[in-house]
């Protein structure tokens, strides 16, 4: 132990029987012996003068404490895991990105795209990551990040991909079916609501644009993380969802979903693709900033993946 922490082989030993819950499993995860994890275990164990798993027989069991540690000593596993694959990603003569990405719009918009690019430069690997709260790009092993927001984030250079311009109500067919246009308003006020928590107010704006009540029942609906998981519940029929033009396309060409009113929500927010502007971008960053301003010279909701 240096400075307090414990040697990487004792915390890989402890995390692993967390997981797996045996020893046993431990040990051929990471092709060692039952007797060498148990050794590291219970010297860490010692070390720290905390209990981390209760013993009964062939099975061990997470303390508190235990289950408590067995988050963090993880958390900080995979972070080293993921610093490392960006040091070795760097070294290879920067033809190698990590990009931290929006999840929906990395699933439904960029990756059905993304053979485009790799056709151009089959010598670059492009891998992405999650992240949706702003960070520091000092704190993470990123080169560059899609993300949306009001104006470009400080401290960055880039582009703008494209403006969101609108949020859309949308719902399944089969909750309108036979509803004239005249009665369709009324029928969706009806409906359940579906929010997105990062968009809590969307709703309520959404009625006060068109000029109408809103409800306080209709606050009740449920609330989603992502647009992927609000789309699957319109096309499930759970509800009615606000949800960005760009998205929609395919699913209104092909009758999954509908717009019961034709009324939209204006949004003055935007895509930007940005990077650190405290050093030189690599080629292969400068390759993929060139191609994705190419594939949005033309509006997104009118786009089809190749």
């Amino acid at each position: 132990m240096r400075n307090g922490i414990p040697n990487l082989g004792a915390l890989q030993a402890f995390e692993a029987t967390a997981r797996l819950g045996s020893f046993s499993r431990a040990a051929e995860a990471l092709n060692l012996t039952h007797s060498a994890v148990f050794r590291q275990v219970t010297g860490l164990e010692e070390r720290l003068g905390v209990q981390l798993f209760t013993r009964a027989r062939r099975r061990v069991t997470l303390t508190d404490a235990g289950a408590d540690y067995a988050g963090r000593v993880r958390h900080h596993l995979e972070q080293l895991e993921k610093d490392t694959f960006a040091l070795m990603t760097r070294s290879a003569v920067g033809r190698s990105l990590h990009i931290a990405v929006l999840p929906t719009l990395a699933t439904r918009w960029l990756l059905p795209r993304l053979s485009q690019f790799s056709t151009r430069h089959p010598d670059v690997t492009v891998s992405f990551s999650v992240q949706t709260l702003p960070f520091e790009f000092a704190d993470h092993p990123y080169d560059a990040a899609i993300y949306h927001g009001h104006q470009p984030r400080p401290r960055t250079r880039g582009i703008k991909l494209f403006d969101e311009e609108a949020l859309c109500p949308v719902c399944a067919p089969s909750l309108i079916e036979g509803v004239p246009p005249e009665a369709r308003l009324e029928a969706m006020s009806q409906l359940t609501h579906i929010h997105i928590m990062s968009r809590p107010d969307a709703w309520r704006q959404w009625y006060q644009a068109q000029g109408l009540e809103f409800l306080p029942a209709m606050s009740a609906g449920p609330r989603y993380d992502l647009f992927t998981m609000t789309l699957e519940s319109v096309r499930a029929g759970l509800g009615v969802a606000l949800l960005p033009r760009f998205l929609l396309t395919d699913d209104l060409e092909a009758g999954r979903i509908v717009m019961p009113v034709p009324g939209v929500l204006q949004v003055d927010r935007a895509y930007y693709f940005g990077y650190p502007d405290d050093h030189a971008p690599s080629d292969a960053l400068l390759s993929f900033e060139a191609w994705l301003q190419e594939i949005t010279q033309v509006a997104p909701w009118r786009q089809r993946a190749v």
